[in-house]
Formats: structure tokens, sequence, C-alpha cells
């Protein structure tokens, strides 16, 4: 486990930031306790609880107290982008200045840490143009944090729940591994920043 946490290319704070998202993006608009977010998501629960008060200090979540208390998603699926849910636990930092902090070379960066840094923008970018809602929506066997026995059980909840959408993109047929006749929405993302682009060869 020690070695897989090594290859990470994104720390465990912003894949855990994600499988809340999503899966309060799925339950919307019922609310979710911290315990039932935990157990969907498979993030242990002291873990999930620091991911979450800062989600609720980007303002991305709120809870509401209460008999059907919980946390709920306070973000429109639709224009709330990966980067943005990324951004608020663990930002993308970008190579601005030589990490070397050679004078000679300052901002003016040299040829490797140029290509690290477009590779950061690649990054940014494919985050930015990617919202929850797209996420969801997308046609796929694999459907997020779900897993052949669990998938069902999940969009039964959904579709039980108060004011719950019809045709969610996780509702399922009796066929394992089959998805409903929802066609994928593409939705416009839109973020309070623009991502930068790749920097370009002096």
């Amino acid at each position: 486990a020690a070695a897989m946490e090594d290859r990470r290319v994104f720390s465990q704070t912003v894949e855990y930031a994600l499988r809340a998202v999503l899966h309060l993006a799925h339950m919307s608009p019922a609310a979710q306790t911290t315990d039932q977010i935990a157990q969907a998501t498979r993030v242990p629960a002291a873990y999930l609880s620091k991911v979450l008060q800062s989600l609720r200090r980007s303002e991305m979540i709120k809870s509401q107290r209460g008999v059907h208390g919980g946390m709920t998603l306070q973000r429109d699926p639709e224009t709330l982008t990966i980067l943005e849910v990324v951004n608020a636990v663990d930002p993308i930092c970008r190579i601005t200045s030589c990490p070397l902090k050679l004078a000679s070379h300052g901002e003016n960066l040299c040829p490797l840490h140029r290509r690290l840094d477009d590779a950061l923008a690649l990054v940014e970018d494919a985050f930015h143009s990617t919202t929850v809602a797209q996420v969801l929506a997308e046609p796929t066997r694999s459907i997020p944090l779900c897993d052949g026995l669990l998938a069902e059980p999940i969009a039964r909840t959904r579709s039980g729940s108060p004011g719950a959408r019809s045709g969610s993109p996780q509702a399922r047929s009796g066929k394992p591994g089959a998805r409903s006749g929802t066609s994928a929405v593409k939705a416009k993302p839109r973020t309070t920043g623009k991502a930068r682009t790749p920097r370009e060869t002096s």
C-alpha cells in the first residue's frame, strides 16, 4: 500500500474530495451524513471529516441539521469543475520560477522545468474543462463509486429520495453492468478563474 501511495500523481486528499463531491452530486438533493459518505466512497471517516471541512470553507458543500440532516452539494454539478474541487483541497502548483533558485534562470525556465510545467498546464486545462455532471453522465459500464452489486441499491436510494431526478446517470437495469438509456449531458464548464496555458519557449 505504501509503494502504491508513492506512485500517486495526485494526493490522497484530492482523490477523497472528488469521491465525496461525486457522491453528493449523485445523491442530490438528499443530504448525506459523514458516515454515509465514508461508506459509499470507502474513505476513512476521520480523514473524510477534514476533507469535508475544506469543501465547506470553499462553499462547495453545506451542512444542515435535523432528522434528515447531513451534507449536501451547494454548487451546481453542471458548472462545478473538477479543477475547482482539486484546488479547494490541494491546489495544482505551476512552476513559475526556477525550483533550484538559480539567479541566472529566474522565471526563464530551463527546458526540463518548462516541460514539467507544460504537463501541469495540460492537467489543469483538462480539469478546468470537465464538470462534475459530465463525469456522472459519461456513458460507461464502470460507474463512479459503484461496484456491480453496490450500483443498484445506490440507484434505488437516489430514486427514492425527495425531489430526486428521474433518469439518474447511475440508474441501472436488471443486468449487471448495464446502464439506463440516459444520454450524456454536455455541460458548458464555467469556473471563477481561467486556467493558465502552457509556458512558451523563450
